[in-house]
């Protein structure tokens, strides 16, 4: 891990660096010097590591639970180079659309794709944040919806270390099997009215959570119209199974 930059503002530390060829960053409390939860944050489609939802969130966390914050760009996004192949099945997929096929599981086969190697990168950066001496080896949450939930399933799914998830905007069928694998408790984002993600495959992916905790929190509005008040929600979630 290479740290390229470093500022703080407002009591939290943010520092940018590169693991390999993956573009990061870091969010801490400032002078934070002993082991934290530490919450992975998956950016969603057409976005980067530092979106202003990802941020505000990532700043939230930071300052009121004390935790730290990673977010990484996902292979064709931020500050990572394009990928010829994902160029070239995201125009299929538009031709296909056009044709009249249904959307949504072209993206989850697409997100099913990114996520085999999107899912050892994570873990790869869990890995070196973990042994910084500001972070350390503490519990482990996951918070991704959209594009982040399409990837973040499997990730959660495949990692021990993660003790609590919030997920959403996603659905069945690409993730379903890896759903089955996910037992820690899921905080599940819906939007009623999702234009992207058919309700019916939004209800499918959380049934298929293998978790005993497990909530689901519906609201009217499109893809991404998720309400502010869902952030208050999710604090508390992390606050009561991280920290």
């Amino acid at each position: 891990m290479r740290f390229i930059s470093e500022t703080s503002s407002d009591g939290v530390r943010e520092q940018l660096f590169t693991l390999g060829e993956i573009p990061g960053v870091l969010w801490t409390p400032e002078g934070a010097v002993a082991t934290r939860p530490l919450v992975l944050m998956g950016h969603g489609g057409g976005q980067h590591k530092k979106a202003p939802d990802v941020l505000a969130r990532a700043r939230r966390f930071v300052t009121e639970c004390g935790f730290a914050v990673v977010a990484v760009d996902v292979p064709a996004h931020g500050d990572r180079p394009k990928v010829e192949e994902y160029d070239r099945i995201a125009t299929e997929n538009q031709a296909r659309v056009d044709a009249g096929e249904e959307l949504a599981p072209l993206i989850a086969d697409f997100q099913a794709l990114v996520a085999r190697q999107t899912v050892p990168e994570w873990r790869a950066v869990l890995d070196a944040v973990q042994q910084l001496e500001h972070v350390g080896a503490g519990p482990v949450g996951y918070w991704g919806v959209s594009l982040g939930c399409g990837l973040g399933v499997p990730f959660v799914a495949a990692e021990p270390r993660i003790r609590a998830a919030v997920l959403g905007l996603g659905g069945m069928p690409a993730s379903a099997e890896a759903a089955t694998r996910i037992t820690v408790p899921v905080e599940f984002l819906v939007q009623w009215d999702d234009e992207r993600v058919p309700r019916a495959q939004s209800m499918a992916l959380f049934d298929a959570l293998a978790s005993a905790e497990k909530t689901m929190h519906a609201n009217p509005g499109k893809h991404g119209e998720i309400p502010a008040f869902e952030l208050e929600s999710t604090l508390r979630f992390f606050a009561r199974h991280l920290g």
